[in-house]
């Protein structure tokens, strides 16, 4: 081999031949491996990611799931009440009065309604006296499974000398705007201010 009008020496062919093979094996890690690595890498994050986004889903529905049985046990058990549209307040005050009927005395307070999309939430608080212990379970029964959908909340009982009992009760009953007529006293959706 010639190269310049002189021919190289032995050492010098195997030295350039080294060189060369250097030279290529930079350019074969440069050009093919650092990118196919780069490339498996970037996939290995990808698949990492949409099994992580998948782990969340099944999660998610098997939560659902769990709830979705829930309900059908409950419907097969439990009146979950109608849910009256806006403004329903003249049905649920009537049947109030006709569930306290059998109460010695009672006081209701309406507070605030609350509306996301379209439902609508009527809260108050129940304070009722019976005469006993079966009376007040009886009131709170009707009150859960009764025509108007209506939810319990934060409830504590106390019995008076004598044996009567006194119950002390938050609740809300539950509208929808389906089918119901905006009015003055409706108030914002929150749904929509959160956006």
């Amino acid at each position: 081999m010639k190269f310049l009008s002189r021919d190289f020496t032995t050492g010098e062919k195997i030295l350039i031949l080294v060189l060369v093979l250097i030279l290529l094996g930079l350019m074969y890690y440069y050009f093919v491996d650092m990118p196919v690595r780069n490339s498996i890498m970037s996939d290995q994050a990808e698949v990492n990611a949409l099994q992580s986004e998948l782990d969340a889903v099944q999660n998610r529905l098997s939560y659902l799931t769990g709830i979705r049985s829930k309900l059908d046990e409950l419907e097969g058990k439990e009146n979950l009440g109608w849910m009256g549209s806006y403004n329903n307040s003249e049905a649920e005050v009537r049947f109030l009065n006709d569930v306290l009927a059998i109460t010695m005395k009672y006081n209701i307070n309406f507070g605030s309604v609350t509306r996301n999309g379209n439902q609508i939430r009527r809260n108050f608080s129940l304070r009722f006296q019976t005469a006993d212990y079966e009376a007040a379970q009886d009131v709170i029964t009707q009150l859960l499974q009764g025509e108007n959908r209506c939810l319990v909340g934060d409830m504590r009982c106390s019995v008076e000398s004598g044996g009567s009992v006194t119950i002390d009760a938050t609740a809300t009953f539950y509208e929808t705007m389906v089918g119901g007529e905006e009015d003055a006293v409706l108030p914002n959706d929150s749904a929509k201010s959160k956006n």
